[in-house]
């Protein structure tokens, strides 16, 4: 197989010792500067009782402004995260990483004076927003962050908190990503030892071989079982601080923020999760039949991922990207030639190796209009589908520029962020099982579509039942790494049930996750079920309406920064609020797991 690419950076900036790049640098912390001196000489003086044109040219001005840093600052941000992501060892972009966060202190103060101020002066908007285009082009933004405003604590201890972060929860967040992914195991893998990264250990899970699976599992838990109260350590850090915060700030719970930052409330949340709750039984008739075809009693955890059927074996890279590249074709051919534009323009860092973070991501460069895409690609068929998730990201993206949206008018909620992976991924899978004849080829299929689908409703379930009691119990005390493992257990157990052999399960799946160590974003888990079912709702209805459909999803799609989820959804005529149409999209993967059974 030939080697996966690495992806271009140099129409972002040349390299960190360009003038381009360091000239940036500095212009950011220019504009800043300008930024706060107009807060302190004109934003402070103007009221809610502010005439309202006038009132109405303050907050264009600072939206102007907003999106102008901002612009810039994600972008450097971005470019430098790149290079840390891609290679842990690189000293100089860590030095670069931690000088960046630093310069960006300031304009996070900023954002909460502005996010303050919006709620003083809430009872001129309505007058004001529309004197002004710039304030009117932003106002669903302009009245959320208004209405938000009563979650903060006061300026001074906001300000002290963008400071102390560095040094707390982002700095645990840091220290597991530099843990996990400089972590490496020696392996015996075709006859010979191999130093292996545990993002490449990890993916032995889909190896055909049930020994290599044993054998890597039990390698992997050994390697946790080494670094684990690092881990508990720094998980420990990052919950105690959003707790704290969401304490002081008058949030209800660790949930309640992350409701907010998704746009829909706890009664979307219940109906969904509730349908993802009965569809258990669904899940777990999917596991044991898996079960049964590996000559098992019951599925352990390493056999989870296990190939079935006849997939071809090894893929190669450029055997996907053609795959891809044809099938989106088939929804549209504006997506097949974007797709075409993202690997021709090496967005792609595909290659695993040490140093490397595990996962991938997807991330908008506002500079250039473009995205960059991060994977680890091991030559699976299921790589497929995780490519074409990724650049349904970045589609997603790509239609926010196409309709001139600001960075503010981007700023997408995690659940709505989801729904073009999810379509995307879709795409290729269907086109997947409509092209083969082979049964076995299409059991291969339908077990990689359906694996994904349980990760996305029983595993995430299983996360979020994690999150909500590790918050709970944090509140009260620090929890040590076997608290964490146990808590883990019976969330999986919870789920997975009698789908899995309960002795043979991974409590160790906090310790690599990322999401959990984030101060910034809690329960990173509920908004990928979300995407799962509303793009496989949105899918049901494209293949009623064919090609009408595609200008009314793009619209969709640039639009996700600026409503709630269920004003977007209500669109398409979905009621996101009941537990019915979640059942319904449920009741499509219903049919595949029916097929894979008769199989």
């Amino acid at each position: 197989m030939s080697t996966p690419p690495h992806w271009d950076l140099t129409n972002i900036y040349p390299s960190f010792e360009s003038k381009e790049f360091k000239a940036a640098f500095k212009n950011l912390k220019k504009k800043i500067a300008d930024l706060e001196a107009y807060f302190d000489k004109t934003v402070a003086r103007t009221t809610a009782k502010t005439e309202p044109k006038k009132l109405g040219k303050v907050v264009g001005t600072l939206v102007d402004s907003f999106n102008d840093i901002y612009t810039l600052s994600t972008t450097l941000g971005a470019y430098i995260s790149f290079q840390v992501d891609t290679n842990s060892h690189d000293k100089v972009a860590k030095r670069l990483e931690s000088e960046y966060e630093q310069a960006a202190v300031p304009l996070r103060k900023l954002g909460v004076r502005f996010t303050a101020w919006l709620g003083r002066v809430r009872p001129g908007l309505k007058k004001a927003i529309p004197t002004n285009p710039s304030a009117k082009a932003h106002a669903f933004n302009l009245m959320e962050a208004a209405d938000q405003s009563k979650y903060l604590m006061s300026e001074e201890l906001e300000g002290l908190n963008a400071e102390l972060t560095l040094s707390g929860g982002n700095a645990f967040g840091k220290l597991m990503g530099t843990v996990t992914s400089q972590l490496t195991v020696d392996f015996e893998l075709d006859g010979k030892v191999q130093k292996l990264p545990m993002p490449a250990l990890i993916n032995l899970r889909t190896h055909a071989d049930g020994d290599v699976r044993r054998r890597a599992y039990e390698a992997e838990n050994k390697a946790w079982e080494s670094v684990k109260e690092v881990l508990a350590a720094s998980l420990n850090g990052v919950k105690g601080e959003v707790g704290t915060l969401n304490k002081r700030r008058g949030r209800e719970d660790a949930l309640h923020s992350a409701l907010d930052m998704a746009r829909i409330d706890r009664a979307t949340l219940n109906a969904m999760m509730g349908a993802m709750k009965d569809s258990f039984p669904l899940f777990r008739k999917y596991f044991q039949h898996k079960a049964k075809l590996l000559g098992k009693q019951k599925l352990a955890w390493y056999d989870l991922y296990a190939p079935v059927g006849k997939s071809g074996g090894v893929i190669s890279y450029e055997d996907a990207r053609d795959f891809i590249i044809k099938n989106f074709a088939n929804f549209a051919p504006e997506l097949a030639a974007f797709a075409k534009r993202a690997y021709d323009g090496n967005w792609i860092d595909a290659e695993m190796r040490e140093g490397k973070r595990g996962g991938g991501y997807c991330a908008g460069v506002e500079k250039v209009k473009e995205s960059r895409i991060f994977v680890n690609f091991d030559g699976s068929a299921d790589q497929i589908s995780t490519i074409a998730h990724e650049l349904g990201h970045a589609f997603h993206n790509e239609c926010a520029y196409q309709f001139k949206k600001t960075i503010l008018q981007q700023d997408t909620p995690m659940t709505l962020a989801e729904t073009a992976s999810t379509f995307c991924e879709t795409i290729v899978t269907e086109a997947r099982l409509s092209k083969t004849k082979d049964p076995q080829e299409e059991l291969a299929i339908l077990e990689g579509h359906l694996n994904g689908a349980s990760q996305v409703i029983v595993d995430i379930y299983s996360r979020f039942l994690f999150e909500k009691e590790v918050f709970e119990r944090r509140a009260e005390a620090e929890l040590s790494a076997d608290d964490f493992c146990d808590i883990m257990l019976r969330a999986q157990k919870a789920t997975f049930g009698d789908g899995l052999d309960e002795n043979l399960l991974q409590k160790f799946m906090w310790t690599w996750k990322p999401h959990y160590y984030s101060t910034g974003i809690s329960f990173y888990n509920f908004p990928y079920a979300f995407g799962l079912l509303f793009g496989t709702g949105l899918y049901a209805i494209f293949q009623k309406r064919g090609a009408a459909f595609v200008d009314d999803y793009k619209n969709l799609l640039a639009s996700t920064g600026e409503a709630t989820a269920a004003d977007l959804a209500a669109r398409f005529g979905i009621d996101i609020r009941k537990k019915k149409f979640w059942a319904d999209s449920i009741a499509i993967i219903a049919k595949h797991v029916d097929r894979y059974c008769e199989l």
